[in-house]
């Protein structure tokens, strides 16, 4: 590409003067090739590595179509959308240095800082507002904006605003904007949403594509360390040895956890290393603190999980660290992105764990070069077993032989609960067979009182019989009550007293409350049916006489013998049939 100068892309006079007194003298790649496109008006899909001068690339351009117009109350005239706070914060910066000429109001909506200075600002009216989703969204609803008037649309870091799970709300801001709008749309991948996402919001838009997508800069030096043993506190020895032998005028130290972060500035601080973090739990304003005092030099050392990987234009980060290899290649990227900007020289190193093997494999693929050892390199056998090792951290997550047999890791404990009915997958059969748990699996139950003896009462006044209770048996085997038997022998035998002829009912807390009151025969109830007519015997074909159906409408008056005890009466008494 033909080497231009900043004169030649179209700026204004004014823009120009600005770029001058920043010192800027030669515009990068991605910016010989974008700004004379942004000027024109047309829409703009810029594909380049981290640390290329994208932001640049969209504001000069801004600056310049924005000189001429106002702005009204809510109505912002431009729009950046950014996916993390640092990085907003960062290009109203670029605003405050290259529009130092220009009278331009930006407004910076993010979260973690009070909502009524933004309404004021708003309330105002901005020519540019620059937001992350979210907190933009927010003002939306609550009627605090309106979006009509906006003239341009930057999105910025678009692969980042998909791993954070911001393309749904892209996608609705999209549609509330007018439709005749210019769209700048900046990423350093394109995979297939994002595709996606420029096909249904761009009209016919210029890619510039300066540098194959997830490449890393030339300047940088990456090398990598492996440690077989994965430990924390072997990585965090192995850290600060690598810090203490090199050149380290400050340093980014990458984690994957925020957990992480927070544990590793401990040991770091423990040891005497200035260091400081910066990670997402922390509140706004600890975050700004934070980064101003890396970029002033009062830390020189920053633990940091991925929401300082992407952005973040620190000019003279030397060395980049990851102390935990990045779960994508493409982090990788935008991780050690951090050093090596704007043509400066940078130095990356990576600790290396067998069970991020698989990871580094995926990164060295994707850089496309033999990856450069500090040491040992892992030998074959690490590779081998590297997907065959649990993911965790160091190999935690389970001791060896772990695994139980249905998948799931147990600490230890990796027997089969097949004897409990769970089965050799783990969990049984849980389709309704509940009831049979480990039948299979353990020894059968000995049979509860399989030789109880049960007391029977034929309703003859014999001594009662002694039968052996079975063990036992299956339901579809088991023998149904004999129905022509009396009902007496079906249970067990109560004596009782029998009362006398004049005594009186018996209270009501004699027999609990809600249970029938056991029944007794007919010469100990006094009733006046015959003993014989007591026992209840099956029907015969005798034919029914009249004391017959006299005696049996007593009994269901008198609910067969159960009566409360407040509704007793004392027995009459009765004729005999000879009298």
């Amino acid at each position: 590409m033909e080497t231009k100068t900043f004169a030649e892309l179209g700026l204004s006079p004014k823009v120009q003067a600005a770029i001058e007194a920043a010192g800027y003298a030669n515009p990068t790649p991605i910016q010989q090739a974008a700004i004379p496109v942004a000027v024109t008006g047309r829409d703009v899909l810029g594909i380049a590595q981290t640390g290329t001068g994208k932001t640049a690339s969209f504001v000069l351009p801004m600056i310049a179509r924005l000189e001429t117009g106002r702005a009204r109350a809510r109505m912002p005239r431009s729009l950046i959308l950014a996916p993390t706070r640092e990085l907003a914060a960062q290009v109203a910066q670029s605003f405050e240095k290259y529009g130092i000429n220009h009278k331009l109001n930006v407004a910076l909506l993010i979260g973690g800082v009070s909502m009524d200075d933004q309404v004021r600002k708003l309330d105002r009216g901005v020519d540019v507002l620059i937001a992350t989703p979210g907190r933009m969204l927010d003002h939306f609803q609550r009627g605090r904006l309106m979006l009509m008037g906006v003239e341009i649309l930057v999105i910025d870091e678009a692969d980042r605003m998909l791993d954070m799970g911001f393309i749904p709300d892209i996608e609705k801001i999209c549609k509330l904007l007018p439709p005749r709008r210019q769209t700048l749309f900046f990423s350093a991948t394109m995979p297939p949403e994002i595709t996606r996402l420029v096909s249904q919001f761009l009209r016919d838009p210029e890619r510039i594509e300066v540098a194959r997508p997830a490449t890393t800069a030339k300047t940088i030096t990456q090398r990598f360390r492996f440690t077989p043993d994965g430990e924390d506190w072997v990585k965090r020895e192995l850290l600060r040895d690598m810090i203490r032998t090199e050149n380290v005028k400050n340093a980014i130290i990458f984690c994957n956890r925020k957990r992480d972060v927070a544990i590793l500035l401990k040991s770091l601080q423990k040891h005497g290393f200035n260091a400081g973090a910066l990670h997402g739990d922390m509140d706004q304003k600890s975050r700004m603190e934070t980064l101003d005092k890396f970029r002033n030099g009062e830390i020189s050392l920053l633990a940091a999980s991925d929401v300082a990987a992407r952005g973040l234009d620190i000019p003279d980060v030397s060395h980049v660290f990851n102390f935990d290899l990045p779960w994508q290649s493409d982090d990788y990227v935008h991780r050690i992105g951090r050093t090596g900007r704007a043509g400066r020289e940078g130095t990356a190193h990576s600790i290396v764990t067998p069970d991020e093997l698989k990871s580094f494999k995926d990164i060295e693929k994707m850089l496309g070069v033999d990856a450069e050892w500090i040491g040992a390199p892992p030998s074959d056998d690490d590779f081998a077993d590297a997907g065959k090792r649990k993911r965790g951290r160091g190999g935690r997550g389970g001791r060896p032989g772990a695994q139980r047999e249905g998948g799931r890791s147990e600490g230890g404990r990796g027997e089969s609960r097949s004897g409990e009915g769970r089965g050799a997958s783990g969990r049984g059969d849980r389709g309704g067979r509940r009831g049979e748990r480990g039948r299979e699996g353990r020894p059968e139950r000995a049979p509860v009182a399989a030789e109880a003896e049960v007391l029977h009462d034929n309703g003859t006044g014999e001594q009662p019989q002694v039968d052996m209770a079975p063990a036992r048996q299956p339901r579809d085997e088991r023998p149904a009550p004999k129905r022509s038997e009396p009902r007496r022998q079906q249970e067990p035998r109560r004596e009782r007293a029998a009362p006398a002829a004049d005594a009186k009912p018996e209270r009501a807390q004699d027999a609990p409350r809600g249970q029938p009151e056991p029944s007794r025969s007919a010469q100990q109830r006094g009733d006046a049916r015959p003993a014989a007519q007591a026992s209840r015997p099956a029907r015969s074909a005798r034919p029914a006489s009249a004391g017959d159906a006299a005696d049996s409408k007593a009994a269901v008056s008198a609910f067969a013998g159960n009566v409360p005890a407040f509704m007793r009466r004392p027995p009459r008494a009765v004729k005999a049939a000879n009298e």
